[in-house]
């Protein structure tokens, strides 16, 4: 499965077009699932794992994977799923991750394929389901759905991430002013509630929305009333979101002359240096990767002071 990989940087010419590769797999049943390539390294056949007493639940164990200390979590089980198999599925796959800074591997019970898909067909997930909250969108893909998991939440089941802001940092805030809100917009509810905890401890007031496409209606709208530089200080956004992505946010904002001179935070779980490259394509004015407290609140403090 690795090879699904491999020609990864043919598919970094999509980026910036709204579009993206969706890993598609199982977990034990018919429902397919979804992962974005990106957040992937490789897909390998299950490991050899070791049982560390004390860990989470939904922690497999874990495995050496090209010489690195890798933990290896149940999906199904993580998101309400009864636990898979480990030592009789032999056809069992780790998808390894990287993101947020850090390499983790889900066990999954099979993987299909790498779909393209455009990010306005991608939709927020349906209310009331039963799996809605490990959810961040859903799309439809050969006629039948297929349900992309929040696999940020899921990583902060077992990865507690420090969320308060250094004192001295927001001794450094009081300094400024808190008038206007500063714009959160991220498809993951754990995120967001993460970077609106962050700017709550500077002391500033959020207003967030769950997609690109929300996030820029909102905006115009502001603009047409002529109030957006009197109410929206600055723009932290995702890359990854249903509808329209970061960057095609960042690229409308700048493309618009009445938005075009508000500061704009790409804030992703994706790191390297391909995203920041791509950020200075898109003309965001920076871009940083999750999740540290005191890094975000930083740059916050940053563009107040420029603004």
């Amino acid at each position: 499965m690795s090879q699904f990989i491999d020609d990864v940087d043919q598919r970094t010419q999509m980026v910036g077009q709204n579009r993206m590769d969706l890993l598609l797999f199982h977990l034990g049943g018919e429902q397919a699932f979804g992962i974005n390539v990106f957040k992937i390294r490789e897909v390998i056949p299950k490991p050899q794992l070791r049982h560390l007493p004390g860990s989470s639940p939904v922690v497999c164990g874990v495995a050496n994977i090209r010489g690195r200390t890798v933990s290896v979590i149940d999906l199904a089980m993580s998101i309400g799923f009864a636990a898979q198999p480990v030592d009789e599925d032999q056809d069992a796959k780790v998808i390894v991750t990287e993101f947020n800074r850090s390499v983790q591997g889900f066990w999954v019970s099979a993987v299909d394929r790498i779909v393209n898909v455009n990010w306005e067909t991608v939709k927020p997930p349906p209310r009331g389901t039963e799996r809605e909250s490990y959810l961040v969108a859903v799309t439809e893909v050969d006629g039948r759905l297929v349900e992309i998991i929040d696999v940020e939440r899921v990583f902060a089941q077992v990865n507690q991430v420090p969320l308060d802001v250094s004192e001295e940092i927001q001794q450094e805030s009081e300094t400024l002013p808190h008038e206007r809100r500063i714009l959160v917009v991220d498809d993951s509810m754990v995120a967001r509630k993460q970077i609106e905890r962050v700017i709550s401890e500077l002391g500033f007031r959020t207003e967030s929305r769950s997609d690109g496409r929300a996030a820029l209606d909102y905006l115009e709208e502001l603009a047409a009333a002529g109030s957006l530089y009197s109410t929206i200080e600055m723009v932290i956004a995702d890359i990854e979101m249903p509808r329209m992505d970061g960057y095609t946010l960042t690229r409308r904002i700048r493309e618009n002359g009445k938005l075009k001179d508000l500061k704009v935070i790409l804030h992703s779980s994706l790191s390297g240096q391909f995203n920041v490259d791509m950020v200075t394509r898109a003309g965001a004015d920076d871009f940083l990767a999750k999740f540290s407290s005191d890094e975000l609140g930083s740059r916050v403090l940053k563009y107040v002071r420029q603004s």
